[in-house]
């Protein structure tokens, strides 16, 4: 599980279970000690210590030739780990960590940069022996001190983040030239070893004669399959494969990185990216505007089969997009005017209107899982709700959250009915056609703050809506860069926003939710909430003993979530909607969506491609 999906990040089985661990071959246990190459933290691992290659990849692809990718916006800097600057596409390819997650079992992690790692059955610590073979792109050797030097750097001076997710690792501590010891505290934590397992490497000695906290473009010195080449600014970066990479032949890798070169366009907007692709200036597009994919691929080349358009099944957990209130507006912090204004959100309409009926409602921060609360609370779940009762809304434990809904026709008089009858209960009053807060004595007026025009298109009803309630809801796109950073200072009134899941929540839930992201710039907390009820949900997540227990304290707090209308829910769709050019060769897609770094270029599909597209 890479961090860049910190969304894949887990709590599970206790150790005693002796599915969790799977024992390398030839490894020698130490009494109330397993040595594994992979953990996983939900049932077997699936690939036993000597499996030759994943089974979605083809372990003969041919390597060669250029993937053409595209992006939006800009960037100014290689370095991905800080709060500073823009990262440039394509640089995760650059920097290999201690364990990877593959997409046909997300919740497992096998040895990448570390070969085995052991953990005691009261998972107090974690310790990685490294890959003697591991080198940086310059060729030196990847140490014990360099992954200590990582670990701290990324604690001490890396993104907020880090410091959430890594607060119940104490130390690192070097037991040889390759292997470390990671100690940890608190109760125990089933995903702490896999948490550590995310962590890239980088070279300490490169690092030591620059300044880790400020932007740069220098490429950096790396350990993974890609290294930086020629690049421009606002314009475009390649990465190139490098040649004898040391990690090549290992199993969680044959079959994968097959191109020679990938090469990462940048777009001011998705329009003009789209006609790019038209015209074949790119080969793969991930497409999320259900507009753009029922109507915008209608042209010569798809007719003739030289663009495939698929919708890849997955079985991710698909979390909340949503518009998301900041609470740290003083009147946003009126839960009830947040409640009312979910009335104005015509979800039947826009779904049938704007997205050609492409898209489930969703009503759980946890939706598409297990862990989503869509029952009465448990007599478990109750068991940690009930010394909050009186704090936390009472819907809590006798209502099945859903959103508002109407009948799809655009008339929601009703409940724009119920959305006045809330308000005026709340002592909110009409005057000049402006809806004015008992709280403040002003007229609610906010803005919605967002980084794709693509959007104005479905928040304009929402602002209509809105007015009608006497509520001004203005609409604000800004540039990539700009956004970015209003997001990291909290400089918004609402967004188009959320959080990604995954099967099993842990430690980022803190970043999400707690209060003490609450005021941290560049948390994950857009929400802004300073809530004690959420707070010991999360720790009841962190600390779960179980599967079961994890489940019981994940629906727990998707409950007080739901029914605290931080959030307007918005909706999700269970497929990867891709269209590339026809010059692949595609083993088969794994379960949790495409991994395109499992193609390769098909060196007949392509002669075809070249020689019957008049824009080559």
């Amino acid at each position: 599980m890479k961090i860049l999906t910190a969304a894949l990040i887990c709590a599970g089985l206790t150790f005693s279970v002796t599915t969790a661990f799977v024992t390398e071959a030839g490894a020698q246990d130490k009494p109330g000690v397993k040595i594994s190459h992979g953990l996983t933290l939900l049932d077997d691992l699936k690939y036993p210590a000597d499996f030759k290659h994943l089974d979605h990849v083809n372990p003969n692809a041919p390597k060669g030739g250029t993937l053409r990718r595209y992006t939006i916006g800009t960037f100014d800097t290689f370095n991905p780990y800080t709060i500073k600057g823009n990262p440039s596409a394509g640089v995760s390819q650059v920097y290999e960590t201690l364990m990877t997650s593959p997409l046909d079992e997300i919740s497992a992690e096998y040895g990448l940069i570390a070969e085995s790692v052991e953990v005691p059955a009261d998972l107090s610590y974690a310790t990685f022996t490294l890959r003697p073979e591991a080198r940086f792109h310059d060729g030196s050797p990847i140490t014990a001190d360099d992954v200590i030097w990582t670990f701290e750097t990324l604690k001490n001076d890396g993104a907020p983040f880090y410091r959430f997710y890594y607060k119940n690792i104490v130390q690192a501590v070097k037991l040889g030239t390759h292997k470390v010891k990671f100690e940890f505290t608190g109760p125990p934590n089933r995903e702490l070893p896999q948490i550590t397992g995310q962590l890239p490497v980088m070279s300490k000695k490169w690092w030591s004669t620059r300044d880790f906290t400020k932007t740069s473009l220098e490429p950096p010195m790396g350990s993974g399959p890609y290294r930086i080449g020629a690049f421009e600014p606002g314009r475009f970066v390649e990465i190139d494969r490098v040649k004898n990479w040391w990690g090549a032949n290992l199993p969680i890798n044959i079959g994968q990185n097959n191109f020679d070169r990938i090469r990462f366009d940048y777009y001011r907007d998705q329009t003009v990216a789209l006609e790019a692709f038209k015209s074949r200036r790119y080969d793969i597009r991930n497409e999320n505007a259900s507009l753009v994919w029922a109507t915008g691929y209608d042209f010569p080349a798809r007719k003739a089969g030289q663009v495939k358009l698929e919708e890849v099944r997955h079985a991710r957990p698909t979390g909340m997009q949503a518009f998301v209130f900041n609470t740290r507006r003083e009147q946003f912090q009126d839960p009830v005017l947040r409640q009312a204004m979910a009335y104005a959100f015509d979800f039947e309409w826009s779904n049938k209107n704007l997205f050609y009926g492409q898209y489930a409602r969703t009503s759980s921060y946890f939706s598409n899982s297990e862990l989503a609360a869509t029952e009465l609370p448990s007599k478990d779940e109750l068991a940690l709700l009930e010394p909050w009762r009186g704090k936390i809304p009472d819907e809590v434990f006798t209502t099945v959250y859903a959103p508002p809904s109407t009948d799809g026709s655009g008339k929601i008089r009703k409940n724009l009915r119920i959305a006045l009858r809330l308000l005026k209960k709340a002592g909110y009053k009409i005057e000049n056609n402006k809806l004015i807060s008992p709280k403040t004595g002003k007229a609610v007026a906010f803005e919605i703050l967002l980084v794709s025009p693509a959007f104005e298109r479905i928040v304009t009803p929402f602002s209509q809506n809105l007015k009608r309630l006497g509520i001004v809801a203005g609409v604000r796109t800004v540039d990539q860069s700009q956004y970015i950073n209003r997001l990291r200072s909290f400089d918004y009134d609402m967004i188009v926003g959320g959080a990604g899941q995954s099967e099993s929540p842990g430690n980022e839930q803190r970043d999400y939710w707690s209060s003490a992201a609450a005021d941290r710039q560049g948390s994950r907390n857009t929400i802004g909430i300073k809530n004690p009820a959420i707070d010991a949900l999360i720790d009841k997540i962190v600390d779960a003993q179980d599967r079961k227990s994890l489940v019981t304290a994940t629906r727990a707090l998707d409950r007080v979530l739901q029914w605290n209308h931080y959030v307007i829910p918005q909706w999700h769709v269970r497929i990867d909607r891709i269209a590339y050019w026809d010059r692949f060769g595609i083993s088969t897609h794994p379960k949790y969506g495409a991994d395109v770094m499992s193609w390769w270029i098909d060196p007949a599909k392509d002669a075809a491609l070249k020689n019957g597209n008049k824009n080559p």
